[in-house]
């Protein structure tokens, strides 16, 4: 009963062909998954040979004959090949033959199990490629060093970028530990071990600094290196990148000079215009003012037609000083030290649109004022934005909105001008350059957007207060 439950079993199952040759190798059984897997039915393939499932080219060699001698002397034989369907169309198998022998040791022949394994195989080759095209994609990128380090961070190894970047080729290096790259300073303070312990308790670890080429200069670096494990969440190793960052440091370096300078070419600047809005209103003004009274009590004393004469030119020096008061609130606006910024920007916006014959707004939805630095450059900007309007826009209204936004003041300015073709509107005008050189050097940011025949929206964000940048490391 047993032996017909068995015998029911392998003849059902559909995965696995399973069945018996004699001891020439000729079939003697046939199951299910025999018949699923090659395309033979029991009455078209018993008593024929096993070869008839390898391919000619394996059948030339003699490698059915072969399987069969090493089944019998080693007991079993598991082999992986192509073999052949019954309608010719190949597949990959994994196969098993077991010699089996009666009790008296004698040969009776060979139970020979096949697996259809294709589809693996193909997942596996798939694999491969793409692990190959990996390999290969790293080991030729030339703008990261992308290299292994061991658990004690001895390199395992290296491609093209290390090597363009560093200088060593990898059989200088490989086997060697990346505390070679650290300055000395670096090495002495531990920093190496350091890295790798914050990689290990925190997955990964990110940082930049000045590293050491192999003939001894130095370039400042961006690291990431990432602890790597096994399945059994065993530290298998770390996934080191590095990226020469040094152009770009030195570029903003530079940027950042630059933005000095022009900052304290804006402050000087400012303090001579403040200077001289003092002296003329402190000396000429005052002086101005006080001829004006001369001649006011002088043409009072006089009779016609020379008191007329005389107001005429009182008349005139109070036109000068209207003028040179004019130019003192260009120079500093008075409201901006008595009143705060929405005053200074509302009283000049009323003064240049009202006389432009624009129809203009200021809408004031601050919540902080900004540090007098960031307030005279919100104020320069305004003043350089709405003299372009009247220029170039030939615009009817213009519109100014300060709000407080992200610990900064956003100011936008809109008008319903003909506007510019292309996000770069204005590029190039002088004005435009002048209004980013003055946000870029506050640590703020300018944008220009422009739709023709819809207008033009200038757009710029301060800190509100000046931002103080740490220097960087010398190397």
């Amino acid at each position: 009963m047993d032996d017909d439950r068995f015998r029911l079993l392998v003849h059902g199952v559909l995965d696995y062909g399973i069945f018996l040759l004699d001891t020439e190798g000729r079939i003697s059984t046939w199951n299910a998954g025999a018949e699923r897997i090659k395309g033979y039915a029991a009455a078209e393939i018993v008593g024929r040979h096993f070869s008839v499932f390898y391919p000619a080219d394996d059948v030339a060699a003699g490698k059915p004959a072969r399987a069969l001698e090493r089944a019998v002397r080693e007991g079993r034989l598991e082999d992986e090949g192509w073999r052949v369907r019954k309608d010719g169309t190949r597949f990959w198998a994994n196969v098993v033959i077991t010699a089996l022998y009666d009790e008296q040791g004698r040969l009776r022949g060979f139970g020979k199990v096949t697996r259809d394994v294709s589809e693996r195989r193909a997942a596996e080759l798939a694999l491969r490629e793409s692990e190959e095209r990996f390999r290969l994609l790293v080991q030729s990128v030339q703008d990261y060093g992308i290299f292994m380090l061991d658990p004690g961070g001895h390199i395992s190894s290296w491609n093209a970028g290390a090597e363009r970047i560093k200088g060593y080729t990898a059989a200088e290096i490989i086997g060697r530990h990346f505390s070679v790259f650290y300055p000395a300073d670096d090495v002495a303070a531990g920093k190496p071990a350091r890295e790798l312990e914050i990689a290990v308790a925190e997955g990964r670890l990110e940082d930049e600094g000045w590293r050491v080429r192999k003939d001894g200069t130095r370039f400042w670096a961006n690291v990431v290196i990432t602890a790597l494990y096994d399945e059994q969440g065993r530290l298998h190793g770390f996934g080191k990148v590095t990226r020469d960052m040094t152009e770009r440091r030195n570029a903003e370096q530079a940027l950042r000079e630059r933005r000095r300078l022009v900052g304290h070419l804006v402050e000087a600047q400012e303090v001579e215009r403040r200077r001289i809005a003092w002296d003329v209103h402190d000396e000429s003004i005052q002086s101005m003012v006080a001829v004006g009274m001369r001649l006011q009590l002088l043409a009072s004393r006089l009779p016609e037609p020379h008191k007329s004469a005389v107001g005429g030119l009182d008349e005139a020096v109070a036109a000068a000083i209207a003028r040179l008061r004019g130019l003192v609130s260009r120079l500093r606006p008075p409201e901006l030290d008595r009143h705060g910024l929405v005053e200074a920007v509302s009283a000049y916006t009323d003064d240049v649109a009202g006389r432009w014959g624009l129809a203009h707004e200021v809408r004031d939805e601050l919540t902080a004022e900004p540090s007098p630095e960031a307030a005279i450059t919100v104020y320069r900007i305004c003043q350089e934005a709405l003299s372009n309007v009247h220029k170039h826009a030939r615009a009817t209204r213009v519109g100014v909105t300060l709000s407080t936004v992200d610990n900064g003041t956003l100011v936008r300015i809109t008008d319903d001008g003909v506007g510019t073709a292309g996000t770069d509107a204005g590029a190039g005008h002088f004005g435009l350059v002048e209004m980013h050189e003055r946000a870029e050097a506050a640590h703020g940011w300018l944008a220009v957007r422009s739709t023709p025949g819809e207008g033009t929206v200038v757009e710029f964000w301060l800190p509100l207060l000046p931002d103080v940048t740490e220097p960087e490391p010398e190397p």
